[in-house]
């Protein structure tokens, strides 16, 4: 056998095996610099095997997350789904649920909401709920509390049309321009305001952040689409494709 069939089958063998059953510490100084020589040898010869073992690497790897990303939905369920603090839309009887943490200063979750608005209107059997998570600037955290004290004001209604508001709005969110969009949409500013920075809206920013935190979420938008975790935008194609996945 030559030096780089030998050096392939040792190479094959090593990866096929568990770590334990290739010993290089049992080897002797002289048969471990052949060994490195030979499998140097081999890949300098053979490059595209180190491109397949990097690819099957990042499979492998992928796969992990995946799976290790269900476990997150899996033990924290009840907080992603069930959240009383949390905007519930869609159908609320839906066979699966789409969960989106957001920041209405974020440009990627107010591209992400034409794909969420076309989702829901072409899919009739998806629960949506709205998690607030203001991350990015102080603008985003006067907008959140806006949004949540609407919605603990004013009622469900009252959140959705402001939501739809602030996911379409670019300019500066102040207290300003929030009590003005307030007035637009019949709601009383002055109430709306006083209660912005009350523990009860507090509670549902801190809750938010706390589960993000456990979910290893840093950024927005986030998903959570029934037991998938997305990190990030998704075009309206893979997110039909991701809702396939879990119905099937």
């Amino acid at each position: 056998m030559t030096r780089l069939s030998l050096a392939a089958f040792a190479l094959t063998t090593a990866l096929a095996l568990p770590a334990a059953a290739f010993d290089l510490s049992a080897m002797s100084p002289a048969e471990k610099e052949a060994f490195g020589g030979a499998v140097r040898d081999y890949l300098m010869e053979n490059p595209e095997v180190l491109v397949e073992a990097i690819n099957k690497l990042e499979e492998r790897q992928q796969a992990q997350a995946a799976q290790d990303d269900r476990v997150l939905v899996q033990t924290n369920a009840q907080d992603i789904f069930e959240f009383a603090g949390d905007w519930v839309g869609g159908n609320l009887e839906g066979d699966i649920t789409m969960v989106e943490f957001i920041d209405y200063k974020c440009s990627y979750c107010k591209k992400a909401y034409e794909v969420v608005d076309e989702v829901l209107k072409s899919d009739r059997n998806i629960r949506f709920v709205v998690k607030e998570f203001p991350i990015l600037s102080d603008q985003s955290v006067l907008a959140a509390r806006f949004a949540v004290a609407v919605k603990q004001v004013a009622g469900d209604a009252a959140y959705e049309a402001v939501h739809n508001e602030l996911m379409a709005f670019r300019g500066d969110m102040t207290l300003e321009s929030l009590s003005r969009l307030a007035s637009e949409q019949k709601i009383d500013p002055d109430l709306v305001i006083a209660k912005m920075n009350t523990e009860e809206v507090t509670a549902v920013l801190r809750a938010n952040a706390q589960l993000a935190e456990r979910m290893g979420i840093a950024g927005t938008p986030a998903f959570v689409v029934g037991g998938q975790l997305l990190r990030g935008y998704a075009p309206t194609e893979a997110m039909h494709q991701i809702i396939a996945q879990e119905r099937g």
